[in-house]
């Protein structure tokens, strides 16, 4: 098998009903996904956003790097990302999200969570040009996700190990909030690239 080659399966549904998540482990292998971290670090730029709420200006728990094709701007939150170019390694984990996902995207957010102080509160990601679908894949330290039903507010909680994707569905956003909570347990850093398509962008072939 070669390096970021996906191996075959068909991965493991989270979700009860109301959408889809599905897990799928061992995309990359321990040693690919350790190099993938380190060349990231090497490759992107990281910054913390600050988000206004409730009269404040409050600073992201984590960093974060935007990385696309030239059109493939996106908001949240009230912030503004424009994208940064695809890296080699951006572009070998893009095409190794695509063949799990079987569908094509044109950018993606990096979360760097930098120890377990680091978050991301309940949110979906489900801004109308967002496509379909989003590939979140896991790189360094193992951090729990946590998703609530908006209506019926069941929960599913599942470990995230590095080299691991979750190809989550537009029903699940429509449906489910998800996070990564705060945790003294883990010390480690995590990156967290989740792939998407912004609708009206075309996508580069680099």
């Amino acid at each position: 098998m070669s390096l970021f080659d996906p191996p075959p399966g068909e991965g493991t549904e989270l979700l009860p009903h109301d959408g889809s998540a599905v897990i799928h482990l061992d995309v990359l292998s321990p040693a690919e996904a350790r190099a993938a971290f380190a060349s990231l670090r090497d490759e992107l730029e990281f910054h913390q956003n600050h988000l206004r709420m409730f009269g404040r200006v409050i600073p992201e728990p984590r960093l974060v790097s935007w990385v696309g094709d030239p059109d493939a701007r996106y908001s949240y939150s009230g912030i503004e990302l424009s994208p940064a170019p695809w890296t080699p390694t951006m572009s070998r984990l893009r095409e190794v999200c695509e063949r799990v996902a079987d569908t094509t995207f044109n950018s993606a957010l990096i979360n760097l969570y930098r120890n377990g102080a680091d978050s991301v509160d309940w949110h979906s990601d489900d801004e109308p040009e967002l496509g379909p679908g989003i590939a979140s894949l896991s790189l360094g330290a193992m951090r729990r996700f946590d998703l609530r039903h908006r209506v019926g507010g069941e929960t599913v909680k599942v470990d995230l190990p590095a080299g691991s994707v979750v190809v989550m569905s537009r029903g699940c956003q429509t449906h489910w909030v998800h996070r990564i909570a705060k945790t003294k347990r883990v010390s480690e850093p995590r990156m967290n690239l989740t792939f998407r398509t912004i609708r009206g962008a075309a996508r580069s072939n680099d």
